[in-house]
């Protein structure tokens, strides 16, 4: 199979193009530090050719949801270098995917503090998790232009950071209605000042933080996640293939590692502006690698990696449920299926470690 041949990746050898995609879990402790079960989580699923952690909070500012895992204190760091460290021996590469929540968090969450956004627009018609139940998402508050440019060095810092934690490199999560994706939608971003406005103020602020992380890591350490046709968390465009062309125009000139492209994961009737093939209606535009994610199986990403499409495929819940999903698809054996009810939370081994190897 092309898609368990090696490769590589900016400076990294991959023993194959399968991804493990990032996956929020919600096992760390209150503040923010992964618990001891994750490293043998990662060490189980170092059979993929790159890991990509699940979202981990930059800053205080940017957490959010319970139990999500921060780069920011020492302690913190010294949790993931027991991953990083244990994934390496067992003959894996990791990136940190870098998590800035903005708007898509809630007080109850953030010992009170109200979210911040590019404006002070809430997402409407969604809940979202909270420890006292679903509730509303709440009005955030906008951030001063000051303040953007803090945020930014932030990112900076958590790249440092996961250096110093051991891994291989980081990615920016741009997608699924975060921070970034807030800066560049039309109806999350109402800003007057180079943030806001016209397509290319929009994209400012995802430009700034990718070239302030190259700078942080150096060459083949940074990648980008992006979802130009999902509309979550209230991401609405007029002209949504005029943006992310831009967008990735402007990216193919930085020195950064690889694209990583979301497919669209919900319903778009209504919705004609939005590809419903982001490979086809952006593939010629991307001169970097391609990593490209959601709902792949193993004849799809076989035949995307095969036709050169894209060089690399990553998976969510195949990997969540199957740690040793490689060799299950070199055998063409079942698969696992995951257990939803223990996707999120939990501190026991119980839908986390558990999942049967094959014999």
């Amino acid at each position: 199979m092309k898609l368990l041949e090696t490769t590589t990746l900016g400076n990294l050898y991959l023993k194959n193009r399968m991804v493990m995609a990032p996956m929020t879990r919600s096992r760390a402790d209150k503040n923010g530090v992964i618990i001891p079960l994750t490293t043998l989580y990662y060490k189980q699923r170092s059979t993929a050719g790159l890991i990509i952690s699940e979202g981990i909070n930059i800053s205080k500012q940017a957490t959010g949801l319970p139990f999500t895992p921060g780069i920011y204190t020492a302690e913190q760091i010294k949790a993931w270098k027991d991953v990083t460290s244990t994934v390496h021996k067992a003959g894996g590469k990791i990136f940190a995917q870098l998590w800035h929540l903005g708007r898509a968090s809630h007080s109850s969450n953030r010992n009170g503090d109200i979210p911040v956004a590019p404006s002070a627009i809430s997402i409407p018609t969604q809940s979202i998790f909270t420890q006292n139940g679903p509730q509303v998402f709440e009005t955030p508050v906008e951030l001063t232009n000051a303040e953007v440019k803090k945020v930014i060095q932030d990112y900076k810092q958590s790249a440092i950071n996961s250096l110093e934690a051991g891994f291989d490199g980081v990615e920016l999560h741009a997608a699924f209605g975060y921070l970034p994706h807030q800066f560049l939608s039309e109806s999350s971003n109402m800003r007057v000042d180079e943030y806001g406005g016209n397509i290319e103020n929009r994209c400012r602020f995802i430009l700034e933080v990718i070239k302030d992380l190259v700078e942080a890591v150096g060459h083949g350490k940074v990648g980008i996640k992006l979802s130009p046709s999902i509309i979550y968390h209230g991401m609405l465009d007029s002209n949504p293939v005029e943006l992310y062309s831009y967008l990735l125009t402007e990216l193919d000139k930085l020195d950064i590692t690889y694209i990583h492209l979301m497919q669209p994961m919900f319903p778009l009737d209504g919705y004609p502006q939005y590809p419903l093939d982001v490979i086809e209606a952006f593939g010629s535009l991307i001169h970097k690698p391609l990593i490209i994610n959601a709902g792949y199986t193993r004849e799809t990403a076989e035949e995307v990696v095969k036709n050169g499409k894209a060089q690399l495929v990553s998976f969510g819940s195949l990997f969540l449920a199957n740690p040793d999903l490689p060799e299950r698809f070199y055998l063409n054996a079942p698969v696992n299926y995951p257990d939803k009810s223990t996707m999120y939370g939990g501190g026991n081994e119980k839908g986390y470690t558990d999942y049967p190897f094959l014999d």
